[in-house]
C-alpha cells in the first residue's frame, strides 16, 4: 500500500484501518443523518500529523458528502442550499484572510450548547429559519470549519429544525456540507499544505465512504421519520456531550 500513502506518515495497517473506518462512518451518517464525520475526525487525529488533520478530513468529507448528495439529489431542498451558498463563500473568505487559531474550549462549548438547544429546546422561531437565518448559520459555521473541522453536527442540527422528512434532512445536509468543505482544498493549498502527496489516500477514503453511504441509505429507507428523528437527536446529543467533556478535560476538571 506504499503508493497510497505519503512517505513516512502512516503505516499500511493504519491506512487500511482508516479505509474501513471511512466506510463505517459514512454508513453512520447516511443512516442516522450525522455523526460519521466527527467520528472519523477523532480517529484520524490519532495518527495523522496535526497540520494534516483538518485539510485531509475536509477533502474526504467533500467526497463523502458529494456522493451522498448525488445519491439523494431528488430530496435536496434547493431553497435552503441557495441561502446556504453565499454564507459558505463569505465565511470561507473571512477564514482564509484571518487564519486565526480559536481556543478549543470556545468552539467546543459553543457548538455543544447550540446542538443541545437545537435538539431538545423549543423550535427556533420561523424568522431564524428563513433565508437570512440560513445565510447567517452558513457564514458562521463555514468560518469556524476552517479551524476546527467539526461543525457538521451543528449544521445537521440546524437543518433538522427545517425538515422532519429523513431523506430531505440527509440530502440537504449532505449538499450543505459539500459546499462547506469545497473551499478547503484551495485555501489550504494556497497556504502551502502538500495536498498532492495525500491524494491517493484521500481517493481511497472517498471510495470506501461511497460504499458505506450506499449501504446506509438502504438502511435509512427502512426507518420511519419518527424513528430517524429520535436516533438523530440522541446521536447529536452524544457528540455534544463529547465536546463538553473535551472542554472540561482541557481545564483539568476530570483530573
Amino acid at each position: 500500500m506504499d503508493w497510497l500513502l505519503p512517505p513516512d506518515v502512516l503505516p499500511p495497517e493504519v491506512a487500511l484501518f482508516l479505509l474501513v473506518c471511512s466506510a463505517v462512518t459514512s454508513l453512520i451518517t447516511a443512516c442516522l443523518g450525522a455523526g460519521g464525520g466527527a467520528l472519523l475526525l477523532v480517529l484520524m487525529a490519532l495518527w495523522l500529523p496535526p497540520t494534516a488533520i483538518i485539510p485531509i478530513h475536509g477533502l474526504i468529507q467533500l467526497g463523502s458528502n458529494s456522493g451522498r448528495a448525488a445519491l439523494t439529489w431528488r430530496h435536496i431542498d434547493w431553497r435552503v442550499i441557495a441561502a446556504f451558498l453565499p454564507g459558505v463563500i463569505i465565511g470561507a473568505a473571512l477564514g482564509a484572510l484571518l487564519l486565526v487559531n480559536l481556543p478549543p474550549v470556545i468552539w467546543q462549548l459553543t457548538i455543544a450548547l447550540f446542538i443541545l438547544y437545537l435538539c431538545w429546546g423549543p423550535s427556533l422561531p420561523k424568522i431564524l429559519l428563513n433565508p437570512a437565518g440560513i445565510f447567517a448559520a452558513s457564514l458562521a459555521t463555514s468560518f469556524i470549519s476552517l479551524f476546527v473541522g467539526a461543525t457538521g453536527p451543528l449544521v445537521a442540527a440546524f437543518i433538522k429544525q427545517i425538515h422532519q422528512d429523513r431523506f430531505k434532512t440527509v440530502s440537504t445536509f449532505a449538499t450543505a456540507m459539500t459546499l462547506q468543505h469545497s473551499p478547503k482544498a484551495l485555501i489550504f493549498g494556497l497556504a502551502g499544505f502538500a495536498l498532492a502527496d495525500w491524494l491517493p489516500f484521500v481517493a481511497g477514503m472517498i471510495i470506501c465512504g461511497f460504499a458505506g453511504t450506499w449501504i446506509g441509505l438502504h438502511l435509512l429507507s427502512k426507518f420511519s421519520n419518527a424513528t430517524f428523528q429520535r436516533g438523530f437527536n440522541w446521536l447529536l446529543t452524544v457528540l455534544a456531550l463529547r465536546l463538553i467533556w473535551q472542554a472540561a478535560s482541557s481545564y483539568g476538571v476530570f483530573g
